[in-house]
């Protein structure tokens, strides 16, 4: 069985990586520390002019936290799947609810339409749903291509079985895409635990920051603080084991 390989990445360096090692797919974000945030479009614009031949997608999510926006937050991510759209992105990753925890099918229609015919996932805003049979259902009715999860759980190993119900129900609709603390250790027994088609996952490594003068007393965030002087990298390494790891 073939498997189609999505990374999550957060600079066009990442894309490059994953598109050395053989993936298939990059979800280009900004802010992985928030779980991945619209990036900018001339990271967007820069990226796709870097690559060849993979495919990217472009994270639709303007803040951290809940799944549930105001209209000035609205109006921002349909203006922003245009903006992906037009500058040639491939598709765009969305995720909307209510209050209860239900798909959000108005804001879902509007950010659909707003990106045309680009390929369209919904995130692990899925792993937030009150019921993810009726959260699939409703995704499929909407068209959406595919849906990102950890099957509700910490990792998609711990959810593997949701995912395999999820992957049973969808049938040769939606496709069910599992992502969350994927490695080479535990790809191959997610795989063959769902039985899934398409897999997502970071392959993060530390990386020295070439800054030779450094300051340690200033702070760019706030208290909850990352190392000033520190990186995280997409590894083509990394990306390979995990594609290695899987047995597809």
């Amino acid at each position: 069985m073939s498997l189609t390989y999505e990374i999550c990445i957060d600079s066009t360096a990442g894309a490059l990586a994953a598109e050395q090692a053989g993936a298939h797919r990059v979800e280009l974000c900004s802010a992985l520390f928030e779980g991945g945030l619209t990036p900018t479009l001339g990271t967007v614009e820069a990226t796709l002019a870097a690559v060849s031949s993979i495919r990217v997608h472009v994270i639709i999510r303007p803040r951290g936290g809940d799944f549930i926006y105001d209209d000035h937050e609205i109006a921002a991510m349909e203006r922003d799947a245009v903006t992906a759209r037009e500058a040639g992105a491939h598709g765009v990753v969305i995720g909307v609810l209510t209050p209860a925890g239900e798909v959000d099918t108005e804001v879902a229609k509007r950010l659909i339409g707003a990106a045309g015919d680009l390929s369209v996932t919904f995130h692990r805003a899925f792993d937030m749903t009150a019921d993810p049979f009726a959260a699939l259902d409703t995704l499929a009715s909407l068209g959406v291509d595919r849906v990102l999860t950890s099957g509700q759980d910490t990792t998609a190993l711990e959810g593997a079985p949701l995912i395999a119900s999820l992957v049973e129900r969808a049938g040769d609709g939606v496709i069910i895409m599992p992502g969350g603390g994927i490695t080479p250790r535990n790809v191959s027994r997610v795989v063959e635990a769902t039985r899934v088609k398409e897999i997502h996952f970071a392959a993060l490594v530390d990386a020295p920051s070439p800054a030779v003068h450094r300051n340690p007393h200033p702070f760019m965030g706030g208290e909850l603080r990352q190392p000033e002087y520190a990186r995280l990298v997409t590894s083509a390494g990394l990306v390979s084991e995990v594609i290695s790891a899987s047995g597809a």
